[in-house]
């Protein structure tokens, strides 16, 4: 029996992981987990019961009751939300409660692609290929700061870089899985790609991954 493919992809928020795990799991037929939506979906729940993000007993409640019709919670891509996300997702006991869900939808054929921040090296360390998806600090802030500007026009730029930083900081610095590149992770730097330039080199390194 042939072990599922499991492509896991790491990095910084608005390096261009998410749509770069998407484009792949299309073009193979796998699967496409978006980890950070398991975190969003345990702050919008507890958000909804009247939760406190500060405190971890109730984040990890949340977490351990999450289920699968709270990944299609309308509030997920929420400021408020990804915000309480950053901070239940620095528990221990939130992460422990939703590495299973991760490991096992890894595990089912024909395989998946995962994004997030701690794939290749807690939840798929054994993943066939490994991402570590980055781009320079301009880049990520005018790609973040277009996002936004989608869904309101008064967003302010520099706030955009401001908050960038922090979540950046909060996701290196925190005791839990911190954001880090996998040892055997491929470096794979967006900055001057646009998302189909990314999916074909990144294909093309799969391959050479598959049959070397």
């Amino acid at each position: 029996m042939t072990a599922p493919l499991v492509i896991a992809i790491d990095g910084p928020t608005a390096a261009g992981k998410g749509t770069l795990a998407r484009g792949l799991a299309e073009r193979l037929g796998l699967r496409h987990l978006d980890s950070g939506m398991l975190y969003r979906a345990t702050a919008a729940r507890l958000l909804a019961e009247g939760g406190d993000p500060a405190d971890a007993d109730a984040a990890a409640a949340c977490a351990r009751a999450l289920d699968p019709r709270d990944l299609d919670r309308d509030n997920l891509r929420q400021e408020a939300v990804g915000k309480a996300a950053s901070k239940v997702a620095a528990y221990p006991d939130v992460r422990q409660a939703l590495l299973a869900f991760q490991r096992a939808f890894a595990g089912e054929p024909p395989g998946a692609v995962i994004d997030g921040r701690d794939i290749g090296t807690v939840v798929c360390p054994d993943a066939t290929v490994k991402f570590f998806v980055t781009a320079d600090q301009d880049a990520r802030v005018e790609r973040r700061y277009l996002e936004l500007k989608e869904r309101d026009a008064g967003v302010d730029r520099d706030r955009v870089a401001a908050d960038l930083a922090a979540r950046d900081h909060q996701d290196t610095e925190r005791a839990t899985a911190p954001l880090r590149r996998a040892e055997d992770a491929i470096l794979f730097d967006t900055s001057a790609m646009d998302a189909d330039q990314a999916l074909e080199a990144a294909l093309t390194l799969v391959d050479q991954r598959l049959n070397p």
